[in-house]
This record gives C-alpha cells, structure tokens and sequence, in this order.
C-alpha cells in the first residue's frame, strides 16, 4: 500500500502529522495488518522525525537548537558557504538536512503504528518561506 502526504509548512519548524498517516493506515480496512511503515520525504531542504508531541516547549527547543547549530548564509560564522543564489536559508536548510533523516521505519501492528505514548511524526521544514513537501508512504 501506497500514497502520498501533503504537509504544508507557514515557515522553519517543525509540523506534526501523525494523525494524518493513523487516519490513512484506519481507512486501509484491514485492522489486522501487521508491517513496517516506510515515510520519505521528497526534498532535500527538510526533514523528518519522530519526536515528543507532549510539550510544545520540545518542537521551539528543537528549532532553536538548530537555528544556533547553523545560522543563517547571512551570518557571518557562515561566509565560507558558495551555495547562496537562492536565499540566505537556503544551504543551511541542506546542512540541516543532511544531519538529520530524511526517512523513517515505523513499525505496524493490527493496522496501528507501535509509537510511544509520547511519540509524533513531524516535518521539520529548514526553509523560512511556505513550503508543499511531499511524503512518500508505504506500508510493507
């Protein structure tokens, strides 16, 4: 089984969609299904992860953490980058992608994803302006 999410992003941070993906696996009919849930994002300026969807305090402490990890091209502990024509967010949205998965293997049991209780998909959007990412799906 197959298919695709749209998650829209307003500007860098990160944007959960966990529901989303449960909703998909509930209306596939089959809630016996056991499997590996495989998610990909289809960019390379934005990542995924599963982190605490509890404490909104997590998702603020995490963007920043990064905003501090790699600045903005603009920044001037940033001059060495050559990749700048398309914004000053722009490479360091690569950097960040780059450390941090870009995919994910959940595991399924009858129909449902064995998250922790604490536990939610997100896009972490790199990029300052409004963003249509897609995520590729598939149940295995």
């Amino acid at each position: 089984m197959r298919t695709e999410f749209i998650v829209h992003s307003r500007a860098a941070g990160l944007y959960e969609f966990t529901r989303d993906v449960a909703l998909w696996l509930e209306r596939q009919g089959d809630g016996a299904r056991d499997g590996v849930l495989t998610l990909f994002v289809r960019h390379t300026s934005c990542s995924l992860l599963i982190q605490e969807n509890a404490d909104p305090d997590v998702q603020r402490d995490l963007s920043a953490f990064f905003r501090r990890l790699v600045p903005r091209a603009d920044d001037p502990s940033m001059g060495y980058l050559r990749h700048v024509a398309e914004g000053p967010d722009d490479m360091p949205a690569h950097i960040k992608a780059a450390m941090m998965p870009v995919s994910l293997s959940i595991p399924v049991a009858r129909g449902r994803m064995l998250l922790g209780t604490w536990q939610g998909i997100y896009l972490f959007e790199h990029r300052s302006a409004p963003h249509q990412r897609k995520v590729a799906a598939h149940l295995n």
